[in-house]
């Protein structure tokens, strides 16, 4: 039986708490060399795509912009648009968010960006939960939850009835006759449901996929919903080796009742790495990346989104503080004290995850930092090159995923000791490419090709 092929990506994470942006080895984080040097990296090393995440609001903290987001959050697709021009192979996938953008303008980005890279685009589809972030919209405000999947939903549903609205024949070209368009009637679209009232002409011409490749990223009930009926990859948090096999198994299972196979479907956990030349070398070296991702004042700024309070006076390297959060009813109008980061809804019951934490330190004797450090520093994959394949590939051949997207802890160099030390021995194990195949990303995925299309679309809800 042949060995099941794995699937590879690179997230360029922006600075945030796994980014460790005070390196001397790290670069810019908004200049384009950077991205040139990460995506090249990429695909040399046969990665199926590059993605980059989209911000639409700076993070703050006590009414300041969160230290960890200072570098801004520059458009992602105008960046993956220049990647197009510098790469060859390598799909680009990028965030849009389906609350505040809308269905026409996302449409022609994503496609323009399939023109422009032949045929390597791809949209993380995500919903945004928060008033914080819709106060930089004129709508505003936040949809409630059953809304923000709806109108993703509908809004994959009318960028796809907007890609389909062109036939694939429908530019001739034909300089014979002076004929360009096969039919002139292209692009038509009305689209009726309870997110969109349009209608008109969609101006660009069908792309090389058709329909860029839909990639989700979530863990709720309706997120996994989402994925089984409409994305081809999502993008998840289970890396672990018996909680992804769980997961796996849900989510293929759910494909059937959408006339959907297995393999339409890929399952991608988000992993980061820390390679050694020895086990313990490498243990070494992602304690030294742990005590740089989380230094004292991120540690602060973890634990004062716990304790929903300014926590400046407590020092980070002594015991966990052993007053409780502020609750919901102890908050002021204001809200949270951090704003914007959806860590926050981790700590559903903050005074909870205090005692957890005042008990971990007394139990092990560690610091407010050290304990953040044991809470939120953890990597997925650490060893030597060899273990680090070995574990990738058990877990892909033991359906616990379909591969993983990367993420490594120095951008943009960070990428390099991956590429060329843990893919030849993916490759050497014959689960891993050693040249593409196919030219578009739905190839590199394996997918099939998008549907066939019709000359006018519309669509009633």
């Amino acid at each position: 039986m042949p060995k099941k092929q794995i699937h590879l990506a690179a997230h360029f994470p922006g600075v945030n708490n796994t980014t460790v942006w005070s390196d001397p080895a790290s670069g810019s984080h908004i200049e384009f060399e950077s991205f040139r040097h990460f995506a090249q990296t990429a695909e040399r090393a046969k990665f199926d795509f590059l993605f980059l995440a989209e911000g639409l609001r700076l993070r703050e903290q006590g009414g300041r912009i969160y230290d960890l987001d200072v570098m801004g959050r520059p458009d992602n697709v105008a960046i993956l648009q220049a990647l197009a021009a510098v790469t060859d192979h390598i799909g680009l996938a990028g965030t849009v968010n389906s609350t505040f953008n809308e269905p026409l303008d996302v449409a022609r980005k994503l496609a323009t960006l399939d023109h422009l890279s032949g045929g390597r685009a791809a949209w993380n589809v995500v919903t945004s939960w928060d008033e914080f972030t819709g106060e930089n919209f004129r709508r505003g405000g936040y949809l409630p939850k059953d809304k923000r999947y709806l109108r993703a939903q509908e809004m994959l549903a009318t960028a796809q009835a907007l890609w389909d609205s062109w036939p694939a024949d429908e530019v001739l070209a034909d300089a014979a006759s002076g004929q360009f368009l096969r039919h002139g009637d292209a692009g038509r679209f009305a689209i009726r449901s309870d997110q969109f009232d349009i209608s008109g002409r969609f101006p660009v011409p069908r792309s090389p996929q058709g329909r860029p490749v839909i990639i989700q990223a979530g863990d709720s009930e309706e997120g996994r919903e989402f994925a089984a009926s409409s994305a081809d990859a999502i993008f998840t948090r289970h890396a672990e080796l018996e909680a992804g096999q769980e997961f796996y198994a849900d989510v293929k299972a759910r494909l059937a009742k959408f006339g959907r196979r297995p393999e339409d479907l890929k399952i991608l956990p988000a992993a980061t790495f820390v390679l050694g030349d020895t086990e313990e070398e490498a243990a070494e070296n992602a304690r030294q990346v742990q005590y740089q991702q989380v230094g004292p004042a991120t540690a602060i700024a973890f634990a004062e989104q716990v304790w929903n309070r300014d926590l400046s006076d407590v020092d980070p390297d002594g015991p966990v503080p052993s007053f409780d959060p502020k609750t919901e009813d102890d908050v002021d109008s204001g809200g949270h004290i951090s704003k914007g980061r959806a860590s926050v809804r981790m700590y559903r019951d903050p005074v909870a995850t205090a005692n957890e934490w005042r008990e971990l330190g007394e139990r092990e004797g560690l610091s407010l930092r050290e304990v953040v450090i044991r809470k939120n520093g953890r990597h997925t994959f650490v060893g030597t090159p060899q273990r680090v394949a070995d574990t990738i590939d058990e877990f892909v051949q033991s359906d616990a995923s379909d591969g993983f997207v990367l993420v490594p802890h120095i951008t943009p160099g960070g990428m390099d000791v991956f590429a060329d030390q843990v893919v030849p021995l993916l490759q050497e194990k014959g689960s891993f490419r050693t040249e593409y195949e196919g030219t578009t990303l739905r190839e590199h995925l394996g997918l099939a090709p998008s549907p066939t299309t019709v000359a006018a679309v519309s669509v009633e809800a």
